[in-house]
């Protein structure tokens, strides 16, 4: 796969499994995290830890300093399993989590791949995991400012990653071309292109008051129909460092909320790398293929499923809404698995019915849960083994939104018909 199409996937583990450390609470300050840059000597990191579990021996409370000093052994033991940092650090969270109240502490491990190098070395024993410094992460850093004008209207939107966001719509104000009755020709053209001046100026100001404040502003397109647009590029109506990121100016028929979407549309280009325009085209294409009935995509678990194991899927569409899990059973008599999909609420019930069942191949009742794993994962592995492009889709946009709800949150471009 492309870096492109790894990051959506990548992305959106790191954004799950930020959620769920979030969600993590301990009993008192039991929970340890650790983050070490790249570049750090892993001995040096293992005397720290040492050290702390030393010092852990003068908390008072028994169970908490038990908890602790058994959190900082797994994390000593994980960072242990390394030869060096790799390359973009290594980050740990550990300690024991509640499981159904006081008493029913489970210490639980998670080590975490930084998307891009890490700066921070930070040893924390708190009631949370401190996830902070990996959220930056998920940060979108580029934005691009749009703004949409002819002589009656104007507005001003951003679109920053999977968002497009429509700020402000203003008004001009200004008479149309006909005069009224009784004033000169000369007279009319005077007032109203002091009142085109006042317009542009106030566009200016709107722009600078939205635009200026955005740190990471990438550029700035303009759009609108007619020639407006350009009369206002030439003059130095914007701050002059909002002037100097002009892109480009393009043609659109309207200037409300359309007008901006027919300037993305029109911007693909220059903004390939906004991951708005990216999951749009992605749609787009599977839906063309879809409605020309090419045979060249397809949706549904089942019908993915089979081409992934045949290999002919070039793109797997997944949406990051499927609140699924692949679970496998399995004999331990003569080894049979069956997989299902079920709701993540099912599985307990599900277990249950197993362990009362017989095997359906040797009717032994020696059949129990071997597995349990999310869909997207189960499905995404199966993709890159047979080097499928994997792209997973914000449902925060209307094409996000229309693969989970029309499609169920599963579709394939394919390589190539296949009639098997």
């Amino acid at each position: 796969m492309s870096n492109q199409e790894q990051s959506s996937l990548e992305r959106f583990r790191l954004k799950r499994n930020l959620e769920r450390l979030r969600a993590r609470e301990g009993r008192g300050t039991e929970l340890v995290t650790l983050y070490v840059p790249p570049g750090r000597q892993i001995s040096e990191v293992v005397a720290m830890l040492n050290n702390e579990y030393g010092t852990a021996t003068n908390i008072k409370s028994n169970t908490t300093r038990k908890n602790v000093q058994d959190a900082i052994t797994r994390v000593t033991q994980r960072v242990k399993l390394f030869k060096q940092v790799p390359k973009n650090g290594l980050v740990i969270f550990c300690g024991a989590i509640p499981q159904n109240g006081p008493g029913s502490e489970k210490i639980e491990t998670y080590v975490i791949s930084p998307p891009e190098p890490i700066q921070i070395y930070l040893y924390r024993c708190d009631a949370k995991f401190h996830t902070e410094h990996l959220e930056d992460f998920l940060k979108e850093k580029e934005t691009y400012a749009i703004i949409v004008l002819d002589s009656s209207d104007a507005s001003f939107a951003t679109v920053r990653g999977k968002s497009l966001d429509v700020i402000k719509q203003i008004t001009s104000g200004i008479p149309g071309k006909f005069r009224a009755g009784g004033q000169s020709a000369r007279r009319f053209d005077r007032q109203r292109e002091a009142k085109m001046q006042e317009y542009f100026n106030r566009i200016g100001e709107h722009a600078d008051e939205i635009f200026l404040p955005i740190e990471n502003l990438k550029g700035i397109l303009l759009g609108g129909p007619g020639p407006t647009k350009f009369d206002f590029e030439k003059g130095n109506y914007l701050h002059y460092t909002l002037k100097e990121k002009i892109l480009a100016t393009l043609d659109t028929s309207y200037v409300d909320e359309h007008g901006v979407k027919e300037v993305l549309d029109k911007s693909e280009d220059i903004l390939r790398r906004i991951r708005y325009v990216e999951e749009k085209k992605i749609i787009q294409k599977f839906l063309r293929e879809i409605g020309q009935d090419t045979g060249l995509a397809s949706y549904g678990e089942e019908e993915v499923r089979r081409q992934l194991n045949n290999g002919i899927v070039d793109t797997l569409l997944l949406s990051e809404d499927i609140d699924l899990v692949r679970v496998t059973t399995k004999c331990n008599a003569c080894d049979y698995t069956e997989q299902k999909t079920m709701k993540p609420y099912e599985v307990t019930e599900y277990e249950q019915q197993v362990s009362n069942s017989s095997c359906s191949k040797c009717n032994v009742p020696s059949v129990a849960i071997s597995e349990t794993i999310e869909l997207i994962d189960e499905l995404a592995e199966l993709a890159e083994q047979t080097g499928t492009n994997v792209e997973v889709l914000s449902a925060e946009t209307e094409e996000g939104q229309m693969l989970k709800k029309s499609f169920g949150g599963i579709g394939a471009i394919l390589r190539y018909k296949f009639n098997g």
